[in-house]
Parts: C-alpha cells; structure tokens; sequence
C-alpha cells in the first residue's frame, strides 16, 4: 500500500524581476510501507524542493501530495492535522537541525509529546529505547549536541525523527554533510530502520553507490523532470536513459577508477531558461533532431513487466 503519492507535481519559485523557476516540473512518485525509494540526480535538479514539497514544508504550485491516502496540508500559520506528524525529515546537516542549548533527550522527547500523550516518565524510558535503536546509549540523552560527532549527531536526528511514529521517513541528503565511514554506517541504519518498523523511506541523494546498496527502486531526476524509474537493481545493470548510464559511469569502482563518458560536456542548464524538447538533449550523446523539438513522455518500456519507466525518444517503441 503506498504511503505517500504525489501525482503531477510541480513547484515555481517567483522571483522579483527575475524569471519564475520550476524546480519541479510534473514528477508522480510513490513510496510503500517498507519501501526505500531512491531520489537522484546532479545538485539543482529539484530532488531537495520535491522532498520539502512531499512533507509539506512546501506547497506545490499544481500537483496533488497524498499521505495514507489524504492530502497533505502544507505548512502554515495553522496547525497541521495530527497525523501528518508521522510525515517526517531528515535534513543534511544535524548541526543545524538539533539546539545546541538543549540536552538531546529533551529534543528527542519533544516529539513523544506531540505525537502520543504519555507520563513523563515513559517519556524517559522510551527516549532511552530510541536512542538505543539507532546505536547510542541510552545515557546520551543528558548530553548535548556539541558533545557528538557529525554521524552521532544524525543518530540523534533519525531517533527524533522516529519518536513521532512515523509511516514515510524523507531524507534529504542525510549522509553528504558526513565522512565516508559515517555515510556508510548512517544509509546502513536508514535501510534496516525501514524495513524492521515497515517505515516508508524517500531517500534523496546524489551518491548513486549508496542509493544502490540501500534503495528498493530508483527515481533518476534531470531539470526538474523524472528521467527514469525502476527497480535499483535493473536501472544499474541496464540504464535506459542516456543520463542515467552517465551518472551511473561517474560512480567511482572500489579499485578508485571510473568511467565517465566523454559525451557529457557542460553543466545542467538554467531551470528559469530549460531547452526546448528533451531537457537532456543539450548534453546527450545520442540527441537526435526530434529530441530538440519535441519532449518525451514517461512511459513504461514496452516488453518489461517490472516497472521500469523512461523519458527518452531512443526507447519510443
């Protein structure tokens, strides 16, 4: 059953005396319960504005959010309905998620407040279970954020995140502000996380190595539009968008080498000014006249039977 579902969304931004953007252009995508659905693509693709619009820190300029099968009701001045609390964030940076005046069982605790009525007491105990759950001790909660490495301290924001219950989880980057070892460990916890508490994960990122060792399916974005989708496992094996075999050339191979193709030149375009047609075909090494003129639709690739969707001319038939 999917948790959440965005149909058609998209997302302009409306800038004085500059021309409006559409970070996000029409993306349908759904997360089910125990689902990990990985979001990629290059830095101002829209995968962050996607994810804040899927919470409902933003509101979609057209497109519809649906979380358990209702709207979501974007942030304002008025109180969201309660079980929208079980729509949850993790951002990329924990320094500047957590206050760093407060002792992080206070922050953690603060969730279990609004989410369930409980006894201060309980409260206690079950701060102490979460912060067990995802790999620190239960003493850590009478200490404070400056106290914590970068990976401990995005421990501490999952367990946060967890204690509101929550059924889809969105990670925005939550592993690029980390090291190497902590990013590893960290997309380790997401993954087992979801899957032993059957929470839906969204997790957005631009390390296709990670999304590919965690990720159920995939969701490859460019300019604001879905390229491509599938299960992780086929789309790596046998990429059908030619940026999607680009991006998954890039990935550095244990042995430190990659192998990038040398017909990707240049940067992703201005999202106030996208080509006409495909938005890829001003980088792509096998753009054709009609990918210049006319945009493809995402369709399901004839002959699969597993899901698997491309916005490409080369796999019209």
């Amino acid at each position: 059953m999917s948790v959440l579902e965005l149909h058609d969304v998209s997302v302009t931004y409306h800038r004085k005396h500059l021309p409006d953007v559409t970070a996000v252009a029409g993306v349908t995508l759904t997360v089910e319960r125990g689902q990990i659905v990985g979001l990629v693509g290059e830095s101002g693709c829209g995968k962050s504005t996607l994810g804040r619009a899927a919470s409902g820190l933003l509101a979609p300029s057209s497109g519809t959010v649906l979380f358990e099968g209702e709207p979501v009701t974007p942030l304002g001045r008025a109180p969201r309905p309660a079980r929208e609390r079980r729509i949850q964030m993790v951002f990329q940076d924990p320094n500047s998620s957590l206050n760093g005046r407060r002792k992080i069982g206070e922050q953690i605790a603060d969730g279990l407040e609004l989410a369930q009525a409980m006894p201060s007491k309980q409260r206690k105990a079950r701060v102490a279970e979460l912060l067990e759950m995802v790999g620190l001790d239960a003493k850590a909660a009478e200490r404070y954020p400056h106290e914590f490495s970068g990976g401990q301290r995005q421990r501490i924001c999952i367990a946060r995140a967890l204690s509101a219950d929550p059924s889809v989880i969105i990670a925005d980057e939550p592993i690029s502000a980390l090291d190497a070892s902590a990013q590893a460990q960290i997309a380790n916890l997401l993954h087992d996380l979801a899957k032993q508490l059957d929470v839906g994960l969204l997790f957005i990122s631009h390390d296709l190595a990670i999304v590919r060792h965690i990720a159920d399916v995939v969701t490859v974005m460019y300019l604001g539009k879905v390229a491509e989708y599938g299960p992780t496992a086929s789309v790596w094996d046998q990429p059908l968008h030619p940026y999607s075999d680009a991006l998954i050339g890039a990935v550095l191979h244990a042995d430190g080498s990659a192998d990038m193709p040398e017909a990707l030149p240049g940067d992703v375009p201005d999202p106030a000014d996208p080509p006409a047609g495909c938005r890829f075909q001003t980088r792509c090494p096998a753009v054709m006249d009609r990918c210049r003129v006319d945009e493809p639709a995402l369709v399901p690739v004839a002959g699969r039977a597993n899901g698997r969707t491309v916005a490409c001319w080369l796999h019209e038939s």
